[in-house]
């Protein structure tokens, strides 16, 4: 396979390159870590959990140094690559802090023994076992917050890991890698594989026992149709077109700076970031006129700034994207309300856009943008809201800003989605999964069912003699 280039998407001067790995080497790593499983799932528990403690420690010990890395890489604004690292030990606490009662067997039924010979008492049990040798095809959008989900209860659970990060993200995959391998997790046992799309394709064409991957729907799907004849598990968090729906009867100010920070947090590069609101007509002069002026008032700029909001999309093909979903709602009368170009600087940057006047008939409301570029649309009721919030394939989150806690669950029950929000948006909690419907995938991270997913039931009939 080709060297992978990595290129600095605020400079595009190449930082690295980096050799890949050939569909040999991919089948030598997996060979490899499935040797390794036995013996790794056989440790005690505190034996896996104190080198993932360690790992944990790691992180916050080189913050500055591994947000530098993902920064100079993906271009995230360093405020925000240092805050992901930081937050990223709560996540692993978590894991580590309930993985015991997740792992420990269950007594289901009991049965009293009888006077009949062969009829001593029966006790039904559950226990689980790790799947085996699993592949994390990760993000490059939060490296450290999608991976963790992955790996951490995956090797708490006794698992080995082929952890394949994103090409954009490739040099923080290393460096996850090497804290790993530092804190005393067995090289075979967490294993980076290197390269392109055409590394992932080669993981999934080897023996593993379950894939767990985070992107988009278009890959994702692909990666369903490659891992199906082998009958394992499948585990895929997808995109999103998430919607955020302000009633009538809000703070204004306050709401409109809390979703343009959810519509453009890390340049609207979050599957969870909000990419369509719909506004009721009472509020929608004043709350469009907020939103526009917290907007504006973003700083973008070099991202190794800590004063930086937004910095460079970490793709240049989506410029592109981008550009065309608003050239293509303004010819079908949506309104342009701030930015809407590329930068003139050097690098892969985009101006925050803000498009009113925009309907379902445009694909800014019906396609994943995946950058700085929102549309606000009036409804005039609840029910109409409702009705647009689930015009879409996708089904990740949704969120309702208003007074009322009831109407607000009222309609969040009436949405498809698998994380709701009352009065807040763009946000991940350890203690609850994460999980799509639609096209925003299959499965959960997080919460206790993102341990169970690294897991596979076994039935026990016991009867005493």
């Amino acid at each position: 396979m080709a060297d992978l280039s990595i290129i600095n998407p605020a400079t595009e001067a190449l930082i690295q390159t980096l050799p890949t790995d050939d569909t040999a080497a991919v089948a030598q790593k997996v060979s490899q870590a499935r040797a390794a499983q036995p013996d790794w799932a056989a440790r005690s528990r505190s034996a896996r959990i104190e080198p993932i403690q360690k790992f944990r420690d790691l992180l916050t010990e080189r913050a500055d140094a591994l947000a530098a890395t993902l920064t100079a890489e993906t271009g995230k604004p360093i405020s925000q690559s240092k805050s992901e690292i930081l937050a990223t030990p709560q996540r692993i606490d978590f894991f580590i802090e309930n993985v015991a009662r997740v792992l420990a067997p269950e007594s289901v039924y009991r049965e009293p023994s009888q006077a009949l010979p062969g009829t001593g008492e029966l006790e039904e049990i559950i226990s689980t076992d790790p799947l085996g040798a699993v592949a994390s095809i990760s993000a490059w959008n939060y490296p450290y917050f999608v991976g963790s989900n992955v790996f951490i209860p995956a090797l708490l659970t006794g698992n080995t890991v082929l952890y394949k990060p994103s090409e954009i993200a490739t040099l923080t995959g290393l460096a996850i890698a090497d804290l790993f391998h530092e804190a005393g997790i067995p090289e075979d046992v967490f294993i980076p594989v290197i390269g392109t799309g055409l590394a992932g394709a080669a993981l999934l064409e080897q023996p593993i026992d379950g894939v767990f991957f985070t992107g988009s729907y278009s890959t994702g799907q692909k990666i369903a149709i490659a891992a199906a004849p082998k009958l394992i598990k499948v585990q895929l968090e997808l995109g999103g077109k998430d919607p955020a729906y302000v009633c009538d009867d809000v703070d204004v100010a306050t709401v409109a700076a809390g979703l343009a920070d959810g519509a453009f947090y890390n340049n609207g590069q979050s599957c969870c970031a909000v990419e369509r609101i719909y506004v009721h007509a009472d509020v929608y002069e004043p709350f469009v006129e907020a939103f526009v002026q917290t907007v504006r008032a973003f700083k973008m700029g070099d991202p190794t700034d800590s004063d930086t909001y937004l910095g460079p999309l970490s793709r240049k093909p989506q410029l592109t994207v981008l550009e065309q979903q608003i050239e293509d709602a303004l010819a079908k009368g949506a309104k342009l309300r701030c930015g809407g170009q590329p930068s003139n600087r050097s690098g892969w940057y985009f101006e925050p856009t803000v498009l009113t006047e925009v309907t379902h008939e445009m694909t800014l409301m019906r396609e994943e943008t995946f950058g700085p570029v929102i549309g606000i649309q009036r409804v005039s009721d609840d029910a109409s809201a409702i009705a647009l919030m689930n015009d879409t394939a996708y089904g990740l989150t949704a969120a309702v800003y208003g007074r009322n806690r009831d109407r607000a669950l009222q309609i969040l029950s009436q949405v498809s989605s698998g994380s709701a929000y009352w009065n807040c948006c763009d946000r991940v909690s350890p203690r609850l999964p994460w999980t799509g419907r639609g096209h925003s995938g299959i499965g959960s991270t997080l919460s206790v069912a993102g341990i169970d997913a690294f897991l596979q039931p076994r039935a026990w009939h016991l009867r005493a003699g």
